[in-house]
């Protein structure tokens, strides 16, 4: 598959080639960019409530929160009729998207910032764009072109200036024992691997799009999450400390669990279907940004003029990401929905 502005997907069903467009697809068709943008969005500003959130509860709790709320928002979704009608391989394909980009990264992110600065972490991500090309290339043989090469070099570039200039990048700064150190060594390397699994979430994301609706996947992947989630979340809700929550921190989970889990996966979904891989790993490039305009608005933190120059060569990057390239058009993919 090449990268262009005209996704290449499995041919639809007559039925399906038939089917007129819903005003929903022609506006996901005509402003992907923004779906995508927006869900990433989501997901930078849950890293920061994440944070917060395993430092008074479990990780496998809060983890285990979110897939609950994502399911009882999700219950209409889940009519026998229409799972049916999902295939083996499908189900297959849901299995493994669940797994590595909401099972497996919800743990990995979570416990990866509990250990390490978010700082380090946004650092790490930055590497996201790239490992999404690279799987890209590997699996769905989608050749980079230059534009895509080069806004992935801008985004990278941006968010590695932006957390470079937010100070100590390895960890737990100010501690100075081995004990610090070689803890956020080992959440760098969490977050690492959950960066890996964010990549093989989109590569696969692209594959199902084509095929089930944005709002069925949604919900299939989170009822497998939180069956999976289940026996490590039980044990960690055991051992919640429920006097010392707030509602302010049942507020945060609500939310948390909504946006991670049908918000932003829903507009990613859809944005996905018209944009190849590669174009949307670009747009992973606004989790740290997004992260650190939520410290700044939400927690005080003051934007040096290195930071707000690492923000704009990331938009940058993003703006160019999201321009249609000369003479060509969006396919509007069949409507699943």
């Amino acid at each position: 598959m090449n990268s262009t502005s005209t996704p290449q997907t499995s041919s639809p069903t007559p039925a399906a080639a038939n089917a007129a467009p819903t005003g929903t697809d022609r506006l996901f068709a005509r402003f992907p960019s923004f779906a995508l943008a927006l869900a990433m969005t989501f997901v930078g500003t849950n890293v920061g409530i994440g944070k917060t959130m395993v430092a008074v509860m479990p990780v496998a709790a809060f983890a285990l929160w979110r897939f609950v709320i994502a399911i009882i928002a999700l219950a209409p979704r889940y009519r026998p009729s229409s799972m049916r009608r999902v295939t083996r391989s499908q189900w297959g394909h849901l299995f493994v998207q669940t797994f590595f980009g909401t099972f497996l990264f919800t743990l990995l992110m979570l416990y990866g910032v509990r250990m390490t600065t978010a700082t380090a972490a946004g650092v790490i991500t930055a590497t996201l764009p790239a490992c999404v090309a690279l799987l890209s290339w590997a699996v769905l043989r989608e050749h980079p072109s230059r534009r895509t090469l080069v806004s992935i070099a801008l985004a990278i570039a941006g968010v590695a200036l932006l957390n470079a200039s937010r100070g100590d990048a390895h960890g737990a700064a100010g501690s100075g024992t081995s004990d610090a150190t070689s803890g956020a060594w080992l959440g760098n390397a969490l977050v690492l691997g959950a960066v890996v699994c964010e990549a093989i979430y989109v590569i696969v994301s692209k594959r199902l799009a084509a095929e089930l609706s944005a709002i069925d996947i949604c919900a299939y992947t989170h009822l497998i999450g939180g069956v999976l989630m289940l026996p490590l979340g039980i044990v960690g809700l055991m051992a919640v400390d429920y006097s010392a929550l707030t509602p302010g921190h049942w507020a945060l989970i609500v939310w948390y669990g909504l946006a991670a889990s049908v918000f932003s996966f829903f507009l990613w979904m859809r944005g996905i279907r018209h944009v190849s891989a590669q174009l949307a790993g670009v747009f992973t490039a606004m989790v740290p940004v997004a992260a650190t305009a939520y410290g700044v608005i939400f927690l005080g933190e003051r934007l040096s003029v290195a930071q707000g120059s690492a923000l704009a060569l990331t938009v940058a990057g993003i703006v160019l990401a999201a321009l249609p390239s000369a003479g060509s058009r969006k396919t509007l993919l069949p409507t699943r929905d």
